[in-house]
């Protein structure tokens, strides 16, 4: 299910690219797109989840369906509420919420510079998109009860039907409106609203649908946003980092938001599929063997699943740095998005995707901790990787732009992982066996032969261009099929097997 929503996403962001390329209006769309999904992560996806599962879990193992349908009802009404009231408040107050992430911008409109009309249509969409945040919200709720439940299928799936109304207002609504990107704004709106109301009717078939209640005082909600408190920043490092990159590139040339969106975006791919997919399995797994108090098959859920990142997102990683500008090529490259925005994006993309493991490994880490209910000590290590990430903004940024901005949040990812990884080995927590060790070494190598043989085998740049649309994807294709052959070849040959994949 992830992986059909990542593809609807790819095709989503195909969509956007030929109708809006990579100019002014596209930088305006995706800054008033982020910054509600900011919010998301860390009201929804991110601290709330990390935080609502381990004590519903508790709840579900050990309490009556009467104690965990009211748990869910208060922490419903009362995050609904709250989420709301931001809501509202963005609204309203939208272009001081523009000033504020994109000061260069506003300052441009206050000394009727150049850009002032990016600030004044940044504006306008934030009321637009700024709703999807109350919707997502709620949304994601629903998705971690069904979850912690087992049903991970329909989450999942969830996601599809807002690259479904994106996909949809971009090609039958915008192309017919003088300002595009409010149509686009519009299917941001509409996939929030029709992703909660599709969850419903599971709520319910799993006999936990329940009406909100306010429930600020609840033992189970004062817990709950206990330990969601510390766990925003801990779990969204990452997401502050690139709005640290937003705000900075508001000073840069126009498009340097849209070359960083459009990198990202890849860089999504593999990390949703991967990365937070392997996460979202195991927080529930490892929060049950804490409550039985089992450590060594904690333990061994951990380990699972860091080999598990290990052996996805390093041939990840280097497929997307060798062949990053021929995919975005491939996906992007027509209508508004030209031959130099490839270019100029696939740097960005190169630059993040050295960061792909790490931030990988900080979803499966980080798992380490909240399914404990330790949601304070990655807080400190989340802060130290902010700060790391502004020291290597200011270090890289001036002499690199856009590009210095995305290798400094993929270093400030690296710290991170880092920090969580040390503190679970140096607590017997991760205990990175001899096998572990093995297996890691196995899958650099089978990443390196790849690396090597994709790279031997792809045309030139300049091929690349003359080439007709479907010779590229063919091209394209098989690359991508050699060197995945080439990697599990050669992983097998170092003394890869099945039996490694799984779980002890």
């Amino acid at each position: 299910m992830t992986f059909l929503s990542r593809v609807l996403g790819l095709a989503r962001d195909v969509v956007i690219a030929g109708l809006m390329g990579a100019g002014a209006a596209a930088d305006v769309f995706f800054f008033a797109n982020k910054i509600p999904n900011f919010l998301r992560r860390l009201f929804a996806e991110g601290a709330f989840a990390q935080a609502f599962v381990p004590v519903l879990t508790e709840y579900h193992r050990g309490k009556s369906l009467d104690e965990t349908r009211l748990l869910i009802a208060r922490t419903a009404g009362t995050l609904g509420t709250i989420v709301g009231i931001v809501t509202l408040v963005a609204m309203v107050l939208s272009p001081v919420v523009a000033a504020l992430f994109g000061m260069g911008w506003f300052l441009d409109y206050w000394n009727d510079g150049p850009q002032a009309a990016k600030f004044e249509l940044a504006s306008l969409l934030l009321k637009i998109t700024f709703p999807y945040l109350f919707f997502i919200t709620l949304t994601a709720l629903a998705g971690a009860v069904l979850n912690t439940l087992g049903r991970f299928g329909v989450a999942a799936f969830t996601p599809v039907l807002l690259n479904v109304s994106i996909i949809a207002c971009a090609l039958w609504l915008a192309p017919n409106l003088e300002r595009p990107e409010i149509g686009l704004a519009l299917g941001v709106f509409i996939g929030g609203a029709v992703q909660f109301f599709f969850q419903l009717p599971f709520l319910r078939a799993a006999g936990v649908l329940v009406l909100p209640k306010w429930g600020w005082r609840d033992p189970g909600v004062v817990r709950i946003r206990t330990l969601m408190i510390p766990a925003l920043f801990g779990v969204s490092v990452s997401q502050i980092n690139l709005l640290f990159d937003t705000l900075i590139a508001s000073f840069l040339q126009t498009g340097s938001i849209s070359w960083l969106y459009y990198a990202d975006r890849l860089l999504e791919f593999p990390l949703g599929l991967f990365g937070i997919a392997i996460a979202t399995v195991i927080l529930p797994a490892l929060s049950a063997r804490h409550v039985d108090q089992s450590a060594e098959k904690f333990s061994a859920t951990l380990d699972w699943g860091v080999r598990m990142v290990v052996i996805l997102g390093v041939p990840a990683m280097t497929g997307l740095i060798v062949l990053a500008e021929p995919m975005l090529m491939v996906l992007f490259m027509r209508g508004e998005f030209l031959a130099s925005d490839a270019n100029y994006a696939s740097l960005a993309l190169i630059a993040y995707a050295t960061g792909l493991l790490s931030f990988m490994l900080v979803k499966v880490l980080a798992t380490g901790f909240f399914s404990r209910q330790d949601t304070k000590r990655p807080v400190k290590y989340g802060i130290i990787a902010m700060v790391a990430n502004m020291v290597f903004n200011i270090i890289f940024a001036i002499p690199f732009g856009y590009v210095g901005l995305a290798l400094a949040t993929a270093l400030s990812g690296t710290v991170n992982a880092l920090l969580l990884g040390a503190v679970l080995y140096r607590e017997k927590v991760l205990l990175l066996p001899r096998t572990t060790l093995l297996f890691v070494l196995r899958v650099v190598v089978a990443a390196l032969a790849m690396a090597w043989a994709v790279q031997y085998c792809s045309p030139n740049i300049e091929q690349w261009l003359a080439a007709e649309f479907f010779v590229r994807i063919g091209w394209l294709a098989a690359l991508v099929a050699s060197g995945a052959l080439v990697f599990a070849v050669t992983w097998i040959l170092v003394g890869g097997r099945p039996h490694h994949l799984k779980s002890a």
